[in-house]
């Protein structure tokens, strides 16, 4: 789960393309708080600063785009499922044969083994870092250098995707820079990640045009773009400057299954992912519960209820959606800290814990005496869950009802969303008699699965050719083939490798005061040591 932008403007003389990737990363901060980075090209030379942290802290509040000029360029914020947390992954990624590459990734690739071993030992490229986005962006690079020419065209460049699409399986959304070339977005032949691409006129130059790409739609429209389209699964556009978008099939669909997790938790409600509004999708989600409550509650249960709460932020609209149809007072009692991070992409069962205490606070005379229902997105690992219902019972409710916006969670997500081991998971093995015990509720509701799949659906528009979702989490079949030992694999990372950082980047070289990569091609300025050996890296 990151987020990913590009953006190509009409001007060839323009330098301000930092500018819009530095605004369209704040829009899309919701999917990655770890790393943010924007790499540009201005001529065929390539500039790039990318850091730990969020945007605002990464970009010194904008004070550094004035060290990425240039008319086209690539935006990330990363939150990290493969390989670690370390500086050196942070994106765009960059390597310079052929032509001077970046890359941004959103997603996760299920058979990393196989593609590192071919980069190693045929195709005898040099990976820097355990970045699974590293290895995608290698693939495009050896498939456009076998093709041995000195300049590539267009059908070159869709050429060279045919090899990522062979070789890569799992779910990316991806924009790629090709220096002095032009701008490059693909998504994977199922549509699990998401990926748009909008248009504007040129504010510099008459009758020119401005291309941009983005995860989600509200960061093309806040900046001005319109005639939003999605990228169709295994399908892909190409940007070349001056010219109008190219757009390819590359390889044939196998399905459109956007990530049914984009719709509960992970999108803004103010986009439209796949032509499906995710605040018309939320609303369904709600009404959909309400059915599901009376039916487990009966109507006797829904008497003795005081008021719905929604945990802040996610299930807002699916809470006011259900308070209504039920009837009940909608009650906004759990007050979000909006200073602290997402909790269950934190290392510890200690620290989320202690962080859900510090996320959310309870006005308690809305609690004291009274019998409640508490509406979340999720139930992960129930650590939140857990905490907020201990916090309920702290200010004095006398029963508790917790609600889930989706289905049980038993299953590992493996497609860019780092939930837990199954294990790890609540809901894995347990009933929800049993699951109701473990979080402290006296009772636990979950949203059916295909009442999921059908608020999801009904809340799409006439154009939209979605036909299903990736739904694996809740039931454990995934819509792309998951490699042997694939899973396996994926606990050892998150059992702990992910929270190790390189030694290399506790001495921090070839970093500014605020810890951030500031980074160049060009050649006239003495490069320092540092962990990302493509690109000089140099202190403020």
């Amino acid at each position: 789960m990151c987020g990913v932008s590009a953006i190509l403007l009409g001007d060839s003389e323009a330098t301000t393309a930092a500018v819009d990737l530095h605004e369209s990363l704040y829009y899309l901060q919701h999917r990655g708080q770890d790393a943010a980075g924007i790499a540009v090209c201005q001529g065929g030379r390539v500039s790039q600063c990318k850091g730990l942290g969020m945007a605002s802290k990464v970009f010194a509040e904008g004070r550094r785009l004035q060290q990425l000029p240039g008319y086209m360029g690539l935006g990330h914020v990363r939150y990290p499922t493969m390989g670690t947390a370390s500086a050196s992954e942070a994106q765009p990624f960059y390597v310079n044969a052929p032509f001077g590459i970046s890359m941004s990734v959103n997603g996760n690739l299920v058979n990393t083994e196989d593609l590192r071993k071919f980069l190693d030992e045929e195709a005898h490229r040099h990976v820097n870092t355990d970045s699974d986005s590293e290895l995608l962006l290698n693939i495009f690079a050896h498939g456009l250098q076998k093709l041995g020419k000195t300049r590539a065209n267009s059908d070159d460049i869709f050429t060279a995707l045919g090899d990522v699409y062979e070789k890569c399986q799992g779910a990316f959304a991806c924009t790629v820079m090709i220096a002095g070339f032009g701008i490059l977005c693909f998504r994977d032949a199922n549509g699990i990640r998401p990926l748009c691409l909008g248009s504007r006129p040129s504010a510099t130059l008459p009758g020119a045009t401005d291309y941009a790409m983005a995860s989600e739609s509200v960061a093309l429209k806040q900046l001005g773009f319109s005639d939003i389209v999605d990228i169709l699964p295994g399908g892909a556009v190409f940007c070349e400057k001056g010219k109008a978008p190219i757009f390819r099939q590359v390889v044939e669909r196998k399905a459109y299954t956007p990530d049914s997790f984009e719709y509960v938790y992970v999108a803004r409600p103010d986009s439209c992912i796949d032509g499906i509004s995710v605040y018309r999708s939320r609303q369904n989600m709600g009404e959909k519960l309400a059915k599901k409550i009376r039916d487990v509650l009966g109507e006797k249960g829904i008497e003795d209820i005081d008021a719905v709460i929604p945990v802040p932020e996610t299930s807002n609209i699916a809470a006011a959606t259900l308070a209504n149809k039920l009837g009940k007072p909608y009650v906004t009692a759990l007050i979000k800290n909006r200073y602290v991070h997402r909790t269950f992409i934190l290392p510890d069962q200690a620290l989320r814990q202690q962080s859900v205490r510090r996320k959310l606070s309870p006005i308690e005379s809305e609690f004291r005496g009274k019998n409640l229902i508490i509406v979340d997105d999720s139930v992960v690992r129930g650590t939140t869950s857990r905490q907020i219902v201990q916090m309920a019972r702290e200010a004095g409710a006398a029963r508790v009802v917790f609600v889930s916006c989706s289905p049980e969670c038993t299953h590992p997500h493996i497609y860019g969303i780092d939930l837990a081991d199954p294990e790890d998971l609540v809901a894995h093995g347990k009933t929800r008699q049993e699951i109701a015990k473990y979080i402290d509720a006296d009772d636990v509701i979950f949203q059916d699965l295909d009442d999921l799949k059908s608020a999801c659906m009904e809340a799409a528009e006439s154009t939209s050719q979605v036909d299903d979702f990736e739904v694996g989490v809740f039931c454990g079949k995934y819509v792309t083939k998951v490699p042997e030992g694939y899973l396996e694999h994926l606990s050892e990372l998150r059992s702990g490798k992910r929270w190790q950082k390189a030694a290399v980047t506790n001495i921090k070289p070839g970093r500014d005061e605020e810890g951030s990569v500031v980074a160049s091609s060009g050649p006239t300025n003495r490069p320092q040591e540092g962990n990302d050996i493509s690109l000089y890296n140099y202190r403020k």
